[in-house]
């Protein structure tokens, strides 16, 4: 029987998406307390982001997920451009302090996620960066029903609950069709489908994920309304026929870069007056927070070329591509939605 796109759970799953979204930020306070006695040095020499990355040979993004990270949990605080260690991190995260807890931290120095971090925050390649063989084994492993539906599982789970929050607070009045770019499954297409009964989709990915997204849309009964489009996001022309374009839970799996890029795309295709969607987790306008959003960076930084961008960066990104900001509203489990205009 098809799932019904717009129930609702009866209770909040925050904690759950908290405890899997924030696995990796312990290591990476870990890698700064132990590894590289991060605080005690910044107590001593206040520094700007170039000053930092100079020092400790840093990149840019993965310190900027790093000083995020510290900022949300007070430890660092942002001064005019010079950062400077808390009260808080001097007395508890400084070496010459009595109450230093650098040797309760050092038990965990040997994680292999803290050790990956030492890796990351000097070359700013993820720690699974493992190149084309990767990529081919994780394609043919798609063709594979097996694995195929489990990888759709681990999407449809987190998408069911996220999509409809998103779907009810989008205002399509007027829209035709959305474009839901890598939307893998299309869960999100149906969702919004779901709600908004005059609106079409389409799911732009590319091949073996198209095959299993026509499934999906099929088992779901939404087969007359979301269509699939195989593409590559980077490459490939988008379908001419869309006035709204949605990245869902995607720009943030990229660097700068390639976010540029793919806005750019997107700013190309549309009509004018197309409406642009970014859903994600997104870091506050001042980068101190909040905390689930920069424990969730960490995550990312650590595994996938990107980051959770904050609320600035994207509205300077949209507009760089030729695109009005608007809005941005919160919808659930620390995500929330940016809109757009051409």
């Amino acid at each position: 029987m098809p799932l019904d796109l717009t129930a609702v759970p009866s209770t909040d799953p925050i904690r759950a998406y908290r405890y899997r979204d924030g696995l990796y930020a312990a290591d990476f306070i870990t890698t700064a307390v132990v590894h590289l006695d991060f605080f005690t040095w910044l107590h001593a020499n206040p520094s700007t982001k170039d000053g930092i990355a100079a020092h400790f040979g840093f990149t840019e993004r993965p310190l900027d997920v790093l000083l995020t990270l510290c900022a949300a949990n007070g430890f660092v605080e942002n001064r005019e451009g010079t950062y400077h260690a808390t009260p808080t991190a001097v007395e508890h995260l400084t070496s010459d302090s009595p109450w230093n807890l650098k040797p309760y931290y050092a038990s965990l120095k040997d994680r292999p996620i803290v050790k990956d971090y030492l890796q990351v925050l000097k070359t700013d390649k993820p720690a699974n960066w493992g190149g084309d063989k990767a990529a081919l084994d994780w394609h043919k492993a798609m063709e594979t029903d097996e694995f195929s539906r489990s990888f759709t599982a681990a999407m449809d789970c987190r998408g069911i609950y996220l999509a409809q929050a998103m779907a009810k607070k989008v205002d399509l009045t007027g829209r035709k069709r959305l474009l839901d770019i890598g939307g893998g499954s299309g869960i999100y297409a149906c969702s919004f489908c779901a709600h908004h009964p005059h609106l079409q989709a389409t799911v732009l990915d590319q091949a073996p994920v198209d095959r299993i997204a026509q499934r999906c849309i099929d088992e779901r009964g939404f087969h007359d309304r979301v269509s699939v489009a195989t593409g590559n996001m980077f490459k490939d022309a988008l379908p001419a026929d869309c006035d709204v374009h949605l990245f869902s839970n995607v720009l943030h799996d990229w660097g700068t870069t390639e976010v540029k890029e793919l806005l750019a795309i997107s700013y190309k295709a549309l009509p004018a007056g197309g409406l642009l969607i970014i859903h994600d987790a997104f870091i506050n306008a001042d980068k101190t927070g909040p905390l689930p959003v920069a424990e969730y960076s960490s995550l990312l930084m650590h595994s996938t070329q990107g980051k959770c961008y904050s609320v600035q960066e994207y509205a300077d990104l949209c507009s760089e591509a030729g695109f009005k900001p608007g809005a941005y509203l919160d919808t659930a489990a620390d995500r929330g939605f940016m809109i757009a205009t051409k």
